[in-house]
């Protein structure tokens, strides 16, 4: 889910609550001479699918930064036996963040859930029992964690800044 695609489902799922809690304060206009029950039923269906994206995304998405209401996506769309396909799931997440995510594929892992993640974050890709397949050389192959490349460059930039810092 590029930025803008997570930007847009946030948005749409708080226009779908405004939608509704419109369709509440609506209900009394529409029901008027009806009976309190009648308009607590009308109001029901509504109220429910509410307490739905609430409970599901804990809130807002919008309410929360970029990698907080990722997170809280992948929370409440991960179940087990699912496969999933994350397309450098990192960029919006801080390091912390990342490491947070690690844990919830373990965690799904661990239910029989199945991930295929394009990443070029050494947190990301130091997912346990991993197979870890390299783009970076042709022909293509199985590669451990210590070989790849991005896992060297982090390792050797973190040991000494200066020496990539001098040449900018």
């Amino acid at each position: 889910m590029r930025t803008e695609d997570f930007f847009n489902f946030s948005r749409r799922l708080a226009e779908l609550k405004d939608y509704m809690e419109d369709n509440i304060e609506s209900v009394d206009a529409q029901y008027e001479g009806r009976s309190d029950y009648a308009k607590d039923l009308a109001k029901g269906s509504y109220r429910k699918s509410i307490n739905a994206i609430e409970q599901t995304y804990h809130g807002d998405l919008e309410e929360r930064s970029h990698g907080e209401s990722l997170l809280t996506l992948f929370q409440a769309r991960f179940v087990p036996g699912g496969l999933y396909l994350l397309d450098e799931p990192e960029s919006a997440l801080s390091p912390i963040s990342q490491l947070a995510l690690l844990s919830m594929v373990k965690e799904m892992v661990a239910k029989d859930c199945q991930f295929i993640i394009a990443t070029h974050s050494p947190i990301i890709m130091a997912v346990p029992g991993a197979s870890i397949l390299s783009f970076d050389e042709i022909p293509l192959g199985k590669k451990n964690f210590d070989e790849l490349y991005h896992v060297r460059l982090y390792r050797d930039f973190l040991r000494d800044p200066d020496q990539f810092l001098r040449y900018l």
